[in-house]
């Protein structure tokens, strides 16, 4: 490596982009290339930096495997950050396997917490879990254990684990701190906002109050019946019952929830159940129907019981029912939480991550278009969408050690 690639290389080490593009803008050689186009990203022009790594992994040689596998992980890298989740896992399996059987650790430990940071967006919570579990990382650089315990708050966040999350975000703050990568310390900033702000609205008998992540942890061990609308499940503890495929049964189970301890009068559940504002017999034998389904679904948590002006619900034993709603009620709001951590969603990403066809979320988004709630940029196949309100970051350093050839 020459003294140009390797001053360039340590640019982008300490996040300084500009720093290594003076050193190798006007070079077309394949290390200049892929540096030239790590830089890019840095800078948030993914378009021109995929074209770069991509012409990079072309002028590579066929000998030099490891400097095409880590070209390989720079373009994972930017497909995750623009939400191009239908990029070819299996080259980013690949380059992993070369970067470790080559001894670089480094880059095939951050290649596995792109493996990991996907999963995790597309929902997939469970294999995410288990890959970190087999997962020993080596000794890291600061920026790659920045990386690392992100990732693990990541999980622990979407399994409420809130010790561990607080945990891993500190590790991570310290770390980033030592990297003294401005990108990357606002990544964990960001991260760490999300246990100090509200994550959902409790409501019981008949108040509403907010709640943290860390109180809603409390409150699902409290042995409460908890009847979750963000979910969609009613649950007591680790026993948990999903109605987010009967969205008429989570309708009922949600008003029955709100009105404990009292009941809800037969027009009020007809009208959350099946928006009847005129009804007739029909309707109130549809009812009668859903709620013996109601009372078959829950059986084995709550009752659902006729009260002489409509119906209540009541738990097994002396605890509460409450409901945990998300913060503002909104029709879409699973694609507005996905476009919340300010990045550039398509259309056909937000349906992998939400497990929707591509016509309803782009109904969705649509409709939040007409609402002003999100932005759109970009023409056919390029367009991306965003929530206006969230400002974003620039991306963190996509490969934590010098690139090519060293």
């Amino acid at each position: 490596m020459d003294s140009l690639i390797t001053a360039a290389a340590r640019a982008l080490a300490s996040g300084d982009p500009l720093g290594a593009l003076k050193r190798v803008a006007l070079r077309d050689d394949a290390p200049a290339l892929a540096l030239r186009g790590i830089a890019m990203a840095q800078l948030g022009d993914l378009v021109r930096a995929k074209a770069l790594l991509k012409r990079a992994t072309r002028a590579f040689g066929p000998k030099e495997t490891m400097a095409r596998a880590r070209c390989v992980v720079a373009e994972a890298e930017i497909a995750l950050v623009s939400r191009d989740l239908a990029w070819p896992v299996k080259a980013l399996d690949a380059a992993r396997a070369v970067l470790e059987a080559h001894g670089d650790r480094v880059n095939a430990a951050h290649a596995f917490n792109l493996e990991v940071r996907r999963l995790l967006l597309i929902g997939r919570l469970d294999e995410a879990e288990r890959l970190l579990a087999a997962f020993e990382p080596p000794p890291l650089p600061p920026a790659s254990r920045a990386a690392y315990e992100l990732v693990v708050a990541g999980v622990a966040i979407r399994r409420l684990r809130t010790k561990a999350a607080h945990a891993a975000l500190a590790r991570a703050e310290q770390a980033a701190r030592e990297a003294d990568i401005p990108a990357l310390t606002a990544e964990v900033e960001t991260a760490s906002l999300v246990l100090k702000t509200p994550a959902v609205r409790l409501i019981a008998r008949g108040e509403e109050r907010p709640l943290l992540l860390e109180e809603v942890e409390t409150l699902l061990a409290s042995g409460a019946l908890v009847v979750d609308a963000c979910r969609n499940v009613v649950r007591i503890g680790d026993t948990v019952i999903s109605l987010s495929s009967r969205p008429i049964l989570f309708a009922l189970a949600r008003a029955l929830g709100e009105a404990w301890p009292g009941d809800v009068p037969r027009s009020t559940l007809l009208y959350r159940a099946f928006r009847a504002r005129h009804t007739d017999e029909s309707h109130r034998a549809r009812l009668r129907v859903e709620i013996g389904r109601l009372r078959v679904g829950l059986q084995t948590l709550a009752h659902v019981t006729a009260t002489k002006s409509g119906f209540a619900l009541s738990p097994h034993g002396n605890g509460d029912i409450v409901v945990l709603a998300p913060p503002v009620d909104e029709q879409h709001a699973a694609v507005l939480a996905l476009l919340g951590d300010g990045e550039a969603w398509s259309s056909s990403a937000l349906a992998i991550a939400l497990g929707a066809s591509s016509r309803t979320v782009q109904r969705a988004l649509d409709q939040l278009l007409a609402d002003g709630k999100v932005q759109w940029f970009g023409q056919g196949r390029a367009r991306r969408w965003m929530a206006p309100s969230v400002p974003g970051f620039p991306t963190i350093l996509l490969l934590p050690s010098p690139l090519p050839n060293d």
